[in-house]
């Protein structure tokens, strides 16, 4: 039986879905004022290879991963730029589905905007004033009241006692307590807002996923997932809210993908060692990057370094190496084959993908010594179920760069000097191509080509 790791319970746990064979999983996704980042590139691949497996795994999967398109960052950023807010969030939205698209992720099923389920917000901040959970400040702005929801920090582990103001929770002389989080920002001169009971304004942060997840999936669904540094404040805020108003467990089981470090030191921009997915990929194919995330368990951190990329990219050319030549045949896995009830074991235990990753070196092993067909097929199929291995082999070792060199003519002009004995002419060929990271591999039947 999957089992996963459940930051509610802080222990592994029997997937038990709410409905059989059926996945209701619900992700936070971008807010889109800018390119997308490492951080959010983790959250997309860790995600998307989480629903594959279930869908590998037989389960009917409803994935939904929203967009934020109203927020503090986004007004300022296009009033920065004297740009709508329209034209600024749907810019950033196309710029995501092209990093994603590259880094071999599926769209989910559904990608609802905050700003559509505006009056779904207004409804449920509504609920919880009449039932004593939220109020309206002097300042027009309306709360919600921390204190009154005796549940609050059950996810988080945190006390009402241990949270002091200034530590993570904005001090603002208008909130009845300091705990207490904003449901609806009363607009001001020159920001965008909707019309509602409270007077114009627009929704805060965490109101927004309580409504677009019980839009889509309901009050009560089976998986909510994020990175970890959703977990407080913003996925406690969003059991708070949705438990007070349903009368009802949120969701069954919380996942949370760890942080992304650069060089054992947190990303951020202040430390200059912030890195977008298009910076990365200037760089590194992005298979490279898919296969590096992958090969860290989605709980652990993560350390980005140029070291660790290209040692990514030298495991996953071993694999594709292994591959090369194998005549492939279209199929599915068989589970019963050993190495493949090895990688569903792996893959069933948390999603243990470095587990899953080395049955793929195993099988690669075999491969380099046998090339036997079913073996490649079993390696690229198992392969496939997480996002890998999908291209042809010669593609990913020739990449699309160096267009400008004339490579295969120089290696017939190399063929021709070795045919007239001019090796020092062929020497000077050969060490021009891996001057400019083209590797020649000769072979009884002719000279191909990788990069570096």
């Amino acid at each position: 039986m999957l089992k996963l790791y459940n930051t509610l319970s802080r222990r592994k746990q029997d997937f038990q879905p709410i409905t059989e064979k059926t996945v209701n999983l619900y992700v936070c996704g971008m807010t889109v004022y800018d390119f997308c980042h490492l951080g959010h590139a983790r959250v997309m691949v860790v995600f998307d290879m989480v629903a594959r497996w279930f869908r590998a795994s037989g389960y009917t999967v409803r994935y939904v991963r929203n967009i934020t398109d109203i927020d503090d960052k986004i007004i300022k950023r296009a009033n920065e730029n004297n740009e709508s807010i329209q034209s600024l969030t749907q810019r950033f939205i196309t710029a995501m589905d092209e990093d994603s698209a590259k880094l071999g992720i599926l769209r989910p099923d559904l990608e609802p905007r905050a700003t559509e389920h505006v009056q779904g917000m207004l409804d449920m901040i509504a609920q919880l004033v009449d039932k004593g959970f939220a109020y309206q400040a002097s300042n027009g702005d309306v709360f919600y009241k921390v204190r009154q929801f005796n549940d609050y920090g059950k996810l988080s582990g945190k006390t009402l006692d241990d949270l002091r103001a200034g530590e993570r929770v904005d001090i603002d002389g208008h909130k009845l307590d300091p705990l207490d989080f904003v449901l609806w920002k009363s607009a001001k001169p020159g920001e965008p807002y909707w019309a509602s009971p409270w007077g114009n304004g627009r929704p805060g942060w965490h109101i927004e996923c309580s409504v677009m997840s019980a839009a889509h999936l309901g009050a009560h669904f089976d998986i909510h997932g994020g990175g970890q540094d959703l977990q407080f404040p913003h996925h406690e805020n969003e059991i708070a809210q949705s438990e007070a108003v349903h009368d009802c467990t949120m969701a069954n089981y919380w996942m949370h993908n760890g942080f992304i470090r650069v060089d054992d030191e947190k990303m951020s921009k202040s430390l200059g060692n912030f890195f977008t997915i298009r910076e990365v990929l200037e760089t590194y194919d992005p298979e490279v990057l898919r296969f590096f995330i992958l090969r860290a368990h989605y709980r652990s951190p993560l350390n980005y370094s140029d070291s660790h990329l290209e040692d990514a990219k030298a495991s996953l050319t071993r694999l594709y190496t292994a591959l090369r030549g194998v005549d492939v045949a279209e199929g599915s896995v068989d589970w019963d084959h050993p190495q493949a009830a090895k990688f569903k074991q792996a893959m069933d235990d948390d999603f243990n993908t470095p587990e899953a990753i080395a049955v793929l070196f195993e099988l690669a092993n075999e491969l380099n010594k046998d090339k036997s067909s079913s073996t490649g097929a079993l390696l690229k199929h198992l392969a496939a179920v997480i996002g890998l291995l999908q291209r042809d082999p010669e593609q990913f070792m020739q990449g699309d760069a160096h267009s400008a060199l004339d490579i295969e003519g120089m290696i017939t002009a190399r063929i021709a000097a070795k045919s007239a004995k001019n090796y020092a002419e062929a020497d000077r060929i050969r060490a021009a191509l891996a001057q400019a990271g083209i590797i020649l591999e000769d072979s009884p039947q002719g000279t191909t080509w990788r990069r570096a």
